[in-house]
């Protein structure tokens, strides 16, 4: 049984104690003393003894009640903390003063392939392939910051937490540094967190909002290049969403439960892109993280890539992603170690990839490693049809944002938004949607709002004194636009090519109108 007995604290009053014990021949096999409590176990002791017990043990000056425990607080602590251990995903070692291992739980056994046991025989300089840091951990007294390190011939990122004494009675005051906690977080880790701190709305054909012929067409022929574990080209228009396809096919793939990272082609310096996509070694350049740094496809290892305007890279980084999706192998730059990593590239641009070869600007090579499969993202004044249902998402995205009441579009507002352009595609929707809900205290918007907010949207053609609902305001428009250029334009492939959309979104629209077409 094991008790829990509580006292005043004096010198001697826990020998005192034990001593009734003794006396009454009760074995105790441990003992934790933390005043005002003194916890007891004792295999011998009985439910049936503790009155008697209870007694005897109040004849000893300060001893109050005794209590029935499960177990002992400190066992609780060490049960817990080997749990704790045991679970976690990371590898981690606990050290002394001296920089030998105390404590390790299983990951980090896996790591070094040793047991448990092995290793806390062990110094930290014999786990680590490289010397020299636990000298700079005694130096600095256990504070370091993150860096890079080789366990078992495997790169980790090592986080030092130091373990320092309480002064005095106040444990939240530390002294010096008796050891320290090191854990170790390899390079698919930290990309998994990155990738769910980036993507934590999480991805899916869903998000892509849409019902128009175009759109279904893509999402069900995205459904199923997504299966096949193959580099995937998107194309299309700037801001016409390609990056979300991008996760979208990685959420249905294979790889789904691993990292999805991306990189911008475009937004970087050649020095600076092969870094993110290769990683580096300590010394490598001038200004390089102490201990190196993994790129993202040693971050991304079993999940997938993005390179985003894949159309801006460089000629030398061609040949290096060539030579990756080659082997799946690449060097870190300042090293002659190759790495070998598995991950699926999926890249996208905006611009004429075969004009590029032609124009010895891209790779041939490289052009068909990424082009096994490929998709195309349809401009937005290609799908008329979504240009509402989207302005009405990024109304409630843009109100929750802003913190008002979700607005609406008149019809004028929506015959706006329809017979605009749209250059710049659902990127300029958004921004036109997000300026207006910001500068706007309307609870309806009109299209002045939106002329006010971006110039280019006009909406003269439609009326404002009529009271419609919203689909009918917009077969208002589309019927009054098509009567009026039909004449002009008399065949729906000329009326479709004059506004730049498909031949067959006209046809379908000039039939569920009535407008005649001329044979």
């Amino acid at each position: 049984m094991r008790i829990n007995i509580q006292f005043k604290d004096r010198v001697g009053i826990a020998h005192e104690i034990l001593a009734v014990l003794a006396r009454r021949g009760l074995n105790v096999v441990a003992v934790e003393v933390d005043p005002p409590h003194i916890y007891i176990d004792s295999p011998d002791l009985l439910d049936f003894m503790l009155p008697s017990l209870q007694a005897d043990c109040q004849q000893v000056r300060g001893v109050g009640d005794i209590k029935v425990l499960d177990v002992l607080p400190g066992i609780r602590r060490r049960l817990n903390l080997d749990t704790m251990m045991a679970v976690m995903e990371d590898p981690v070692l606990a050290i002394d003063a001296g920089g030998h291992i105390v404590i390790a739980n299983a990951a980090a056994a896996t790591a070094v392939r040793m047991s448990e046991a092995e290793l806390c025989q062990r110094n930290l300089n014999q786990v680590l392939d490289e010397t020299g840091i636990l000298e700079e951990l005694l130096t600095s007294g256990f504070r370091l910051p993150s860096r890079e390190v080789i366990l078992n011939g495997e790169p980790f990122f090592m986080d030092v937490t130091p373990v320092s004494e309480p002064q005095g009675m106040d444990i939240a005051q530390h002294g010096r540094s008796v050891g320290a906690v090191l854990t170790f977080h390899a390079p698919t880790r930290i990309g998994g967190r990155l990738h769910a701190l980036q993507h934590s709305e999480g991805s899916g054909f869903h998000f892509i909002i849409g019902e128009s012929e175009q759109i279904r067409a893509l999402k069900t022929r995205a459904a199923r290049v997504a299966v096949v574990d193959a580099p995937l080209l998107i194309t299309g228009e700037t801001g016409t969403g390609k990056e979300l396809l991008a996760q979208a096919c990685h959420g249905a793939s294979g790889r789904s439960n691993a990292a999805f990272l991306e990189l911008n082609c475009a937004a970087l310096p050649e020095s600076l892109a092969e870094s993110e996509l290769f990683g580096y070694t300590s010394g490598a350049f001038t200004g390089a993280q102490r201990g190196g740094k993994p790129g993202l496809f040693e971050m991304a290892d079993g999940g997938t890539v993005f390179l985003d305007e894949i159309g801006e890279m460089s000629m030398y980084l061609q040949a290096k992603l060539l030579r990756f999706l080659n082997d799946g192998k690449f060097r870190r730059i300042g090293s002659d170690k190759e790495v070998r990593v598995n991950v699926r590239i999926i890249s996208a641009t905006h611009r004429n990839l075969r004009k590029m070869v032609q124009e010895g600007s891209f790779r041939e090579d490289l052009f068909y490693r990424l082009n096994v499969l490929h998709l195309e993202m349809p401009a937005l004044r290609e799908r008329p049809d979504d240009i509402l249902p989207l302005a009405r998402h990024f109304i409630e995205r843009a109100c929750t944002q802003a913190q008002k009441p979700v607005c609406r579009l008149n019809s004028a507002a929506c015959a706006a938004l329809v017979s605009n352009h749209w250059p710049g595609n659902v990127r300029q929707l958004q921004n036109v949607v997000f300026r207006a809900i910001t500068m706007s205290d309307q609870r309806v918007l009109d299209a002045a709002d939106l002329d006010w907010a971006e110039g280019s949207i006009t909406a003269d053609v439609v009326k404002t004194d009529v009271t419609e609902s919203w689909e009918d305001s917009v077969n208002a428009f589309e019927r009054s636009l098509l009567e009026s250029m039909y004449p002009h334009y008399p065949s729906s492939r000329k009326l479709a090519m004059r506004l730049a959309t498909s031949h067959s979104m006209i046809a379908t629209k000039l039939r569920k109108y009535g407008i005649p077409q001329k044979r």
